[in-house]
């Protein structure tokens, strides 16, 4: 089981380094490398085992989507030294996620459901049931915390609050659109249906950018097309290419990230079937065959290449 759970490098001019949830960040006087690393997070907790080629999936779905689309907008990435790694412009980043919604579901299922018909400022048709198409996409921004969970936030009040000015949050609702609406085309080109996501921008020099992952299925929804109307027709649940299946199965064994409440064990099988699951994800997201690079030394490989790339 060998899998890469945590990185701590010392680089050459090396600046600051950031530990989040499932990424090693080091940053550096114009660039960051971040790490991607084979933890797995769920309902805001790490959980104890690392997946085997978890952060080569995401990190390689990230790079396929970002240059897919830089023709929309110009991105972060620089290189991908190595299969786990990302290196790219380090840029003063807007406060806010930009989250777009195609479907009603998730969240905003969730608040449809209670009653309300406005989320983040847009208002809602009469008449929807879960998982339904919404008539357009629609953006519900949040904001982004560093402690805890994002909260929604309307288009008004990020422009009342000043935490974006109206020039620049035009553009990125422009920007945030065009990406989905790729996004949903390259989705399609693989039997799938990009149902929601989620963007994040900074700025150098007064410049745009596309900033961190993008159209990962940590970051994004997909459901099936397949069956997709005959399961809506019948009040189905869909079939979604995601990682809910972990979290269905910590539901299932009685964690939901509460107080007082213990990660269930996870057997080596389990930890098997979660990574043949993300490499199963990785090849239909991106219709590519996805090359398992093992080492011996994961850690090693990975700080050889940085340094390599350092150097150049």
């Amino acid at each position: 089981m060998n899998a890469l759970k945590e990185t701590n490098f010392s680089f050459p001019d090396q600046v600051g380094f950031y530990k989040g949830k499932v990424r090693d960040v080091y940053s550096f006087e114009n660039l960051l490398v971040m790490v991607a690393s084979d933890r797995i997070s769920a309902f805001d907790v790490v959980l104890p085992r690392a997946i085997p080629y978890k952060g080569q999936v995401l990190n390689q779905i990230a790079e396929h989507f970002l240059k897919a689309t830089k023709d929309i907008v110009p991105n972060w990435l620089v290189a991908t030294p190595d299969p786990n790694v990302s290196v790219g412009l380090k840029c003063e980043t807007y406060p806010v996620e930009m989250v777009v919604r195609g479907y009603l579901a998730g969240h905003a299922a969730r608040t449809y459901k209670s009653g309300l018909r406005t989320l983040c400022g847009v208002t809602l048709p009469e008449g929807l049931k879960e998982n339904d198409k919404l008539p357009q996409p629609i953006i519900t921004p949040t904001t982004k915390a560093h402690e805890g969970h994002d909260e929604d936030i309307s288009r008004e009040e990020i422009l009342a609050k000043g935490l974006v000015s109206e020039e620049e949050y035009i553009q990125l609702e422009k920007y945030t659109l065009a990406l989905f609406e790729r996004g949903t085309q390259m989705a399609a080109e693989q039997g799938l249906i990009l149902v929601d996501t989620k963007y994040e921008f900074g700025k150098i020099d007064g410049k745009i950018y596309l900033i961190d992952e993008i159209h990962t299925p940590d970051s994004s929804r997909y459901f099936y097309a397949e069956g997709y109307a005959d399961r809506q027709a019948a009040n189905e649940t869909q079939k979604q290419l995601s990682k809910e299946f972990v979290r269905e199965w910590l539901i299932a064994n009685n964690f939901q990230g509460k107080e007082g409440q213990t990660v269930p064990v996870m057997s080596d099988e389990w930890v098997s079937q979660i990574s043949e699951r993300y490499i199963e994800l990785f090849e239909k997201v991106t219709g590519k065959k996805f090359g398992k690079n093992s080492a011996e030394n994961i850690l090693e490989r990975v700080e050889k290449n940085v340094l390599s790339f350092l150097q150049k």
